[in-house]
């Protein structure tokens, strides 16, 4: 479902702030694949991201989603193919407009815009059917303008719009990293339950390596703008933290120090 090949990408080039940030990566995803990734600060984690995204175009390698090279197409045409959640609880919905109003968006993705009718009452009774899903009680709030919501319901609705029209691929960018751990278990566990349910590939950078053990069906350690780790199925659910940072001192020679990292495995 995504390809990338052969990826490199290099910030400032050519002036004393030059920063390579990915070195080559390749990195195949079959469907329904749900893939956790992880590494130290500057890995290369979110340019990864935002390459697949297309915010930032590679110097030089390929981008394809389900058999379609996108490596030139811009960030607005891709969008199509994409569902995003972001770190922050503010991006990723219209803050201003009524919590149906936003999901009224999101199922028009890609779809012509005319001047008939913008929310009818079949769909009024789609969206409170779907937010019940997420058991916030959201429902019976539908005309409450979303910047009245909590970080926790924020990035739940998101989810939820990110994955109304089923994406190709599912960019999750650390999207549980601004919330408090109850709130942030929660928005986990619906998540795994959306990409279960409806069998989304999934590409989830996460700073917490337990949450990246725990979710998912493979998991990839990134350092140095390279994959130096990529492990899937029994051998992934049988890892430790201890297992992580050894493969990562056994790999680059160094232990890995990363404050935000290490403290979310306390």
């Amino acid at each position: 479902m995504l390809r990338l090949s052969n990826i490199y990408k290099t910030f400032n080039k050519g002036t004393i702030n030059e920063k390579k940030a990915l070195n080559g990566i390749d990195l195949e995803l079959e469907d329904g694949d749900f893939v956790t990734v992880i590494g130290g600060n500057g890995a290369g984690k979110s340019t990864l991201m935002n390459i697949v995204a297309g915010t930032f175009a590679p110097d030089c390698g390929s981008v394809e989603i389900d058999g379609d090279d996108i490596t030139l197409m811009s960030e607005h045409r891709r969008a199509k193919y994409l569902g995003r959640v972001f770190q922050d609880p503010i991006m990723g919905t219209a803050a201003g407009m009524q919590i149906i109003e936003n999901l009224a968006l999101a199922n028009r993705r890609g779809k012509f815009r005319g001047l008939l009718p913008g929310i009818r009452k079949k769909e009024k009774e789609e969206y409170a059917n779907l937010l019940k899903t997420l058991e916030l009680g959201l429902e019976s709030r539908l005309t409450t303008k979303v910047e009245l919501l909590s970080g926790g319901q924020r990035q739940a609705l998101t989810l939820l719009m990110a994955t109304l029209k089923k994406p190709k691929l599912l960019l999750l960018d650390e999207h549980t990293a601004a919330l408090d751990p109850k709130t942030a278990k929660k928005v986990l566990d619906l998540t795994n339950k959306v990409v279960l349910e409806s069998n989304l590939t999934t590409l989830m950078i996460t700073h917490n390596m337990n949450d990246a053990i725990a979710y998912g069906n493979r998991l990839i350690m990134l350092c140095d703008g390279r994959i130096i780790y990529d492990v899937k199925g029994e051998e992934k659910k049988n890892l430790t933290v201890q297992d992580l940072l050894k493969k990562f001192e056994q790999t680059t020679g160094e232990a890995l120090v990363n404050d935000k990292m290490l403290l979310s495995n306390n």
